[in-house]
C-alpha cells in the first residue's frame, strides 16, 4: 500500500510552531517581544531576529522590512495571537511585570470561557495573555454551545488595573 493511497487519513499538525511578523519598526518590535514574552534572541542580524522563550527553537521571527508602510484596522488580515499563562496568578503577575515595563493592556475581558488582556505591539498587532477558567477538559466546547454564549460571544470587559488590585486583595485575604 502507497503512503499517498489514503489521502484523507489524518494527518494533523502536532502543535504551532511560530509566527513571522514583517515590520520597518524593527528594533521597536525585537524588544518588545523580548520584554512582552520574556524571550531570548537565538539569532539575530540587520535583516531578521529569532525568539524562543521555551524549549522550542523559536517561536517568533521579527523581519526587517524598512520599505513596509503601516496596515490599519481596515485591512484584512489576522486580528490577533493569544498565549495561554499557566494560571490566573501568572496572568497577574505578568501584568504587573509588563506594567512596570510600560507595556499595559488596552482591553480585559472575561470570555466565559478565559480571562484575557489585550496588548497592541508597536506596529498595532494585537497579542492577547489568556487564563482558562475551566480546568475541566471539554467544558469550553459545551459552553459554546448553550444561549448563554450565543448571545454574549464575546465577554464582559473589565479594568485589568482593578481586576489586579482585587486579584492581590484577595489573596492577601483583604
Amino acid at each position: 500500500m502507497s503512503i499517498v493511497d489514503n489521502i484523507f487519513q489524518e494527518a494533523k499538525p502536532s502543535y504551532f510552531a511560530h509566527f513571522v511578523i514583517r515590520t520597518s519598526n524593527y528594533e521597536a518590535m525585537v524588544k518588545w517581544y523580548e520584554d512582552f514574552l520574556q524571550a531570548q534572541r537565538v539569532f539575530s542580524n540587520d535583516r531578521a531576529t529569532f525568539l524562543t522563550y521555551d524549549d522550542e527553537h523559536h517561536r517568533v521571527a521579527i523581519v526587517n522590512r524598512p520599505d513596509l508602510i503601516p496596515t490599519t484596522p481596515q485591512h484584512a488580515g489576522i486580528d490577533h495571537v493569544a498565549y495561554s499563562m499557566a494560571s490566573i496568578h501568572d496572568l497577574v503577575i505578568n501584568y504587573e511585570r509588563l506594567k512596570a515595563l510600560e507595556i499595559l493592556p488596552y482591553w480585559g475581558i472575561n470570555h466565559g470561557p478565559t480571562t484575557s488582556m489585550y496588548y497592541r505591539d508597536p506596529d498595532g498587532n494585537q497579542i492577547e495573555l489568556q487564563v482558562d477558567n475551566w480546568s475541566e477538559p471539554g467544558r469550553t466546547r459545551e459552553y459554546f454551545q448553550t444561549p448563554e454564549f450565543a448571545a454574549n460571544p464575546i465577554g464582559v470587559a473589565f479594568d485589568p488595573e482593578e481586576f489586579a488590585r482585587d486579584f492581590q486583595h484577595r489573596a492577601e485575604g483583604i
